[in-house]
């Protein structure tokens, strides 16, 4: 019996059609083995792909999200993603989306008809200090960290090497092999504040994504890393610039507010544009 799957790409973080992170987001899973939702997800390669279920808790839908190689409980853009594919249609200010890691609200701001941003709130992630910081600086190639090397999970773990400058992030060129070696299935999130704008780049060799063009889950993380420095307020929105080097420049906002505790709020936005539709048959 031949099985049709329609399929939805949107680029995340961006308002450019082909530029920020790919999202591959097949609306209706409900056929498909979580074997079948993983080789498709390694078919198309994306960063990650999201597979959406009826809801069971309190959400609108249910999200399982897939990289290439393996399964998260968590991530942002595809969420993001997402909320632009499905809240489209259902004209909702406001669309909860179950995963994993817990129910994410997403709020949808319209130009006209169409959405033109939404601002996600995450999880709190769990907050421990680095204790393989050696290995990992050799790995990237960089002397020092600004700020302590700090990891954040909220889904994925990640992983926050703080530097000096931009063009010191721009530069970076870490030896893969060696980086998986030392993070495993980790993402390390490499940055430069100026102000409230970060210059960021995102590496998971470990996860099958040598560099990531927009990463939704470590900027709520990287806003709450900053706070808790007292580099910038609680509160403070930044805007973080991500995916240049690889062709897919992308813009995130994120803000941690409320302060350290389970009590704090964590909000990541964006945009998002819809660029292609199709049908898997397997």
């Amino acid at each position: 019996m031949v099985n049709k799957v329609s399929f939805t790409i949107v680029d995340v973080f961006t308002d450019t059609p082909f530029e920020g992170n790919q999202l591959g987001v097949f609306t209706d899973a409900r056929r498909l083995s979580s074997a079948q939702m993983q080789t498709l997800a390694k078919e198309l390669r994306f960063s990650e792909c999201a597979f959406v279920l009826p809801a069971e808790r309190d959400g609108h839908a249910r999200v399982r999200i897939f990289t290439p190689s393996e399964e998260l409980s968590f991530a942002g853009h595809p969420v993001l993603g997402t909320a632009f594919v499905l809240a489209s249609p259902m004209q909702l200010g406001v669309i909860n989306l179950e995963t994993a890691s817990g129910t994410v609200p997403v709020v949808l701001e319209r130009d006209g008809t169409s959405i033109s941003f939404g601002r996600m709130s995450q999880p709190h992630p769990h907050v421990e200090q680095y204790d393989r910081v050696g290995g990992l600086l050799v790995a990237l190639g960089v002397k020092r960290s600004v700020l302590p090397v700090e990891t954040y999970r909220n889904g994925p773990l990640h992983i926050m090497v703080s530097l000096s400058r931009a063009e010191e992030v721009a530069a970076l060129s870490p030896d893969m092999v060696r980086l998986a070696a030392v993070v495993g299935d980790a993402c390390v999130s490499c940055f430069a504040l100026d102000g409230t704008r970060v210059k960021s780049r995102m590496f998971a060799p470990g996860m099958g994504v040598e560099e990531d063009p927009a990463t939704g889950s470590a900027a709520g993380p990287l806003a709450l890393h900053l706070s808790r420095h007292e580099v910038i307020g609680w509160g403070d929105e930044i805007e973080i610039s991500q995916g240049t080097e690889i062709g897919r420049p992308s813009k995130l906002l994120a803000r941690a507010t409320g302060g350290d505790d389970e009590n704090g709020t964590i909000e990541v936005g964006g945009s998002a544009r819809l660029v292609a539709r199709g049908e898997f048959i397997i």
